[in-house]
């Protein structure tokens, strides 16, 4: 329902939008029939050269009682600009980014507020599904109650991802530590969520997958960066890098080991020799940590040794095998 005056939602909803008309319309609807009140969604168009706003402007015709609207900006600024645009204008308690392409469950908002408020917890996360055109996977997370733990043996150790999109956050923790997403670097941009965890107290666990990712291109897997790309990834992570030892010193060097190391894996993820020679390029430093991260699943230690020792028949065969085959086969 629409806030009436004066009353502070209950979450701000972010939307970036370019380029997703063919998804738009189920994202949309799916945060238009929300089970929670008190909720306020700002779409913000980033010069979308599609029907992505008239599909959206349409949608929140249809629902008059929630607080929606769209706001646009004047030039293409990119995702982390977006995301800010929609931060400097969200007055909720919380903030939820969702993207444009995907969707969530429709008591998804009701659910995180209801554990954030009960537990009096700085950051809600939950379980997801990467949504293939013919099915889904169950993406699961660990459960963990700090924000030092969550950072720690979640996040940097790579156990949990730092998705902004499955995530409610109080949205103080944004404006107390001055935090906003980096500008005009878009790759590796939800790196922002590890500042926002290493700020957090209490985090709570709600072991439901209520969000879903979609996964247009199962050859994604195998994707090549551009130039810009990797830039924007190693920005993002001298700028991460620097922010946590700024506020745990000298004691976080082995985690950032363990955080440059789960950087560098998707590398791992394809049959193409110059991804490889980027890994072997990317932090070495970090390598001695290979075997010694127990977060991480056998495969992605074995995969990350067998790169470690040069095995690169060893890592061809096991993307041939695992992504390629068996991947294919389940998720389609």
């Amino acid at each position: 329902m629409q806030n009436t005056e004066n009353q502070t939602p209950k979450v701000s909803v972010i939307v970036p939008v370019y380029g997703v008309e063919k998804f738009v319309e189920h994202c949309a609807v799916s945060l238009m029939e929300q089970t929670l009140d008190g909720i306020e969604c700002i779409f913000v168009d980033d010069c979308s050269p599609d029907n992505s706003v008239d599909i959206i402007r349409d949608i929140i015709s249809r629902y008059p009682d929630r607080d929606a609207r769209i706001v646009s900006h004047s030039r293409n600024c990119g995702l982390p600009a977006a995301r800010n645009t929609g931060l400097g204008l969200a007055t909720g308690k919380y903030v939820f980014h969702c993207d444009g392409d995907d969707w969530i469950e429709p008591d998804m908002l009701e659910k995180m507020y209801a554990v954030a408020e009960k537990s009096q917890a700085d950051i809600v996360y939950c379980d997801f599904y990467l949504s293939y055109e013919k099915n889904e996977r169950y993406m699961s997370n660990l459960c963990l109650e700090s924000g030092e733990e969550l950072l720690r043996q979640g996040f940097l150790s790579g156990a949990v991802k730092y998705n902004v999109w499955n995530k409610l956050v109080r949205r103080r923790l944004y404006t107390d530590n001055g935090i906003v997403f980096p500008d005009g670097h878009s790759m590796g941009e939800d790196m922002t969520m590890i500042r926002l965890t290493a700020c957090a107290d209490r985090v709570k666990y709600l072991p439901e997958a209520l969000y879903h990712y979609i996964q247009t291109n199962t050859a994604a897997f195998s994707k090549t960066q551009s130039a810009k790309q990797l830039t924007d990834i190693q920005y993002n992570v001298n700028e991460t890098v620097s922010f946590l030892r700024g506020k745990f010193g000298d004691g976080i060097e082995e985690d950032i080991k363990n955080f440059k190391l789960s950087i560098k894996f998707p590398f791992l993820i394809s049959d193409k020799r110059e991804q490889y020679r980027l890994w072997e390029e990317w932090y070495p430093e970090a390598n001695a940590n290979v075997l010694a991260n127990k977060r991480l699943s056998f495969r992605s230690r074995f995969l990350q040794w067998m790169a470690s020792k040069h095995l690169w028949t060893g890592v061809r065969l096991y993307h041939l095998i695992v992504y390629k085959i068996v991947y294919r086969l389940l998720y389609r």
